[in-house]
């Protein structure tokens, strides 16, 4: 796994030779972001499994600082993000707010975006403040709760997938020491 992984990670060089990677040489060099083992990789998964729902376009610097500020791999938390594209974002985020409905213990129902009324739009711009306005809470809450169990079932998976990847290998080269 380590080897078709290593085969598509930019090597140290390739940072130090981007001009605008330069001013982060420090931090973006630092052995453990580009190290891949068990612990890294599974590091990584998790934070960017937790950074994915980050709305807006910072899902990778969410994911990028993460990697850095927990020393994990930092292609593989990069990579990670992508799980959310325009296809499963939605999903998610209904979901999300229905587990942030449960949690604050709203019953009051879906609520449902107020129509667009050209006519009016400064009433229509009232009401999709307010409609907005009473979504945040629950879909901030849900949004931190899915992000934190995706990113410990990741973390999970991931050791419990090498884990598995390397008894098979001890349990094959076992095998083939004693024929």
């Amino acid at each position: 796994m380590r080897r078709l992984l290593k085969k598509y990670l930019p090597d140290h060089e390739t940072i130090r030779r981007n001009r605008w990677l330069r001013p982060f040489e420090n931090s973006l060099l630092h052995p453990r972001l580009w190290h891949l083992n068990r612990r890294s990789a599974a590091g990584a998964v998790a934070a960017g499994m937790f950074c994915g729902l980050i709305p807006g376009p910072l899902q990778m610097l969410g994911a990028a600082f993460c990697a850095i500020k927990f020393r994990v791999n930092l292609p593989v938390a990069l990579l990670v993000t992508l799980y959310t594209n325009p296809f499963t974002i939605v999903p998610l985020y209904l979901l999300a707010y229905q587990i942030g409905r449960l949690l604050i213990g709203d019953s009051g129902g879906f609520l449902v975006p107020p129509p667009l009324n050209p006519a009016d739009f400064v009433a229509w711009s009232q009401a999709m403040q307010d409609w907005m306005l009473a979504v945040a809470r629950p879909l901030t809450v849900g949004l931190i709760v899915l992000a934190d169990v995706l990113a410990l079932a990741g973390y999970l998976l991931t050791r419990g997938a090498w884990r598995l990847y390397l008894v098979r290998h001890w349990h094959r080269r076992r095998q083939r020491n004693s024929a």
